[in-house]
């Protein structure tokens, strides 16, 4: 009898290489090495991330069950994981039934492809936007740009990253690298008509964004948003904002097209229950946001007439598969392990090279795009970005495990990796720790550590293939004496000595103690 063996399923496709805003130029520690000269960065950083942290601690002890809620979102999302094929296709039932059209994009460039489309199809050659990490992993704007349709950032701080031609560095605030001084420039430079006498007073910057930007909400047709949330029951799409913006790109065009990631999928309008108080809590620190739009298919004479959702896999699915990093797929994009992590608020978003910068940058942009899409890819540095103090996994409403993440993303770069120096380095440390005779020699021969130690006994210079370790960290001097050659010697045998007999007089005293209590008891029960 014979069988067949029809092979092992494929591994789903990843994002594209060289499309999108997926991968950097250069790897995590030569971009952070250049940020971390930028004094000014250091300090808005600091000043923004402390601010947001405090107001965090203060909104999430307030609640009694604030790790409940996390359990419960953690659970929602894990069930949706397990269930995402079946949801996505209930989802799209309920919008198609509702008026609306879904489309599938496999990756960004076809979701690109799609929304030009729609866009030409509709005449107009602008379009306004509501901030959307999905559209900026895509590279969107830059293709609507490329065809001769202006997108127009309406967020505050997304615009003030295009008008500056610059890129976001945070997943919330994504000018969090600039300062009020270098908005007042911006603004003076790249708004037209704006007053020359502007100042630098929040307020009054303001004031000049939303002039400038309410003529495009009265006049443009189209508009394209992001999803906080899809809930495949009802096929409702949620948009969370603070400034109102979004309520107007969502109302006043004719025609609405949604870019939304297929992890954003909730099963339940219950379940925003849960998240609409895990999200603003976790990201703006805020009890609630001031703006939740919520939308289903559409309504006739009222907000737009043409509604389209694009679902976004571009990777998604490849990391789906991934047993371990699935895990990654849970986030809301609150931003709040970018808020304590110490080597973000360092050298900043602009380091990770991606749309996703911080821990779960680190961890989401390899499994979305790979980390051996070219050689010496930039992506395969994001694991490594991090101290694994775990302060992310402590922040993370929906309790994803970075840390833990992020070490298998570690070990997955490893095997791919083929044979490195550190390979062999390692390989050679397991044959040299099986032998005895030989780690004795070994422990003898590292003795000469001591002779290039500097006075304050560290190491700070390794020479290749070690150099890679000593770049970045110290290397304290072997001790004179290995602990195996003390514990041969007569200090070592006498010492072990005296702990024996100290430790059977402890033993003795409590063998005492514990008859006398004994005995005492004893008494107390025969009076």
């Amino acid at each position: 009898m014979s069988s067949t063996f029809l092979g092992m399923p494929a591994t789903p496709p990843r994002s594209p290489y060289g499309t999108g805003n997926l991968r950097g130029d250069r790897t995590f520690p030569a971009a952070a090495h250049d940020e971390l000269r930028n004094e000014q960065l250091r300090r808005n950083l600091g000043r923004a991330t402390h601010t947001i942290r405090a107001k965090r601690l203060n909104v999430t002890g307030e609640l009694p069950d604030w790790e409940q809620l996390r359990d419960a979102g953690s659970a929602i999302k894990t069930d949706t994981m397990n269930r995402l094929p079946e949801l996505l296709e209930q989802l799209e039932r309920k919008v198609t039934e509702r008026g609306g059209t879904v489309h599938w994009a496999r990756d960004g460039v076809e979701a690109n492809e799609i929304v030009t489309r729609l866009v030409k199809a509709t005449g107009s050659s602008d379009v306004i936007k509501v901030k959307s990490m999905a559209t900026q992993e895509i590279g969107l704007n830059e293709h609507l740009e490329s065809v001769g349709i202006t997108p127009y950032e309406t967020d505050l701080a997304e615009l003030i990253v295009q008008l500056a031609h610059d890129k976001p560095s945070h997943i919330l605030v994504p000018a969090i690298h600039r300062n009020r001084d270098e908005i007042r420039q911006i603004f003076l430079k790249e708004i037209p008509g704006v007053d020359p006498g502007l100042d630098n007073v929040p307020a009054h910057l303001a004031a000049a964004a939303r002039a400038y930007l309410r003529e495009k909400f009265m006049t443009t047709k189209v508009a394209i948003s992001g999803a906080n949330f899809g809930i495949a029951e009802t096929g409702t799409l949620c948009v969370v904002e603070s400034e109102g913006n979004g309520r107007m790109c969502l109302t006043l065009p004719d025609s609405l097209i949604t870019v939304m990631g297929i992890e954003k999928v909730l099963p339940r309008h219950q379940d925003l229950e849960v998240f609409l108080q895990l999200l603003p809590r976790s990201s703006t620190g805020e009890r609630m946001n001031p703006y939740t739009s919520m939308w289903t298919g559409v309504t006739p004479g009222d907000g737009p007439q043409d509604f389209h959702l694009v679902l976004l896999d571009n990777g998604r699915t490849a990391a789906l598969a991934d047993r371990i990093g699935r895990e990654a797929l849970n986030c809301i994009r609150c931003s709040a392990c970018l808020n304590v992590c110490p080597v973000y608020e360092r050298a900043g978003g602009h380091a990770y090279g991606s749309t996703y910068p911080g821990p779960i940058g680190a961890v989401l942009t390899p499994q979305l795009a790979g980390m051996h899409a070219a050689k010496d890819d930039p992506n395969s540095s994001l694991p490594y970005a991090s101290s694994l103090c775990g302060a992310c996994f402590d922040a993370c409403p929906v309790k994803i495990d970075i840390p833990s993440l992020l070490v298998e993303l570690r070990h997955q770069h490893t095997e791919q990796s083929g044979t490195t120096a550190e390979k062999l380095a390692m390989k050679a440390a397991a044959g040299v720790m099986k032998r005895p005779r030989l780690f004795t020699a070994a422990q003898k021969g590292a003795a000469i550590g001591r002779v290039i130690a500097g006075r304050d006994g560290k190491i700070s210079h390794l020479p290749p293939p070690f150099n890679g370790w000593s770049d970045s960290r110290d290397t304290a001097a072997p001790p004179k004496q290995s602990f195996r050659s003390w514990l041969a010697s007569a200090e070592g045998a006498a010492t072990m000595r005296a702990a024996a007999d100290e430790h059977e007089k402890n033993a003795a005293y409590e063998r005492e103690k514990s008859a006398a209590d004994e005995h005492e008891k004893n008494k107390k029960e025969e009076k």
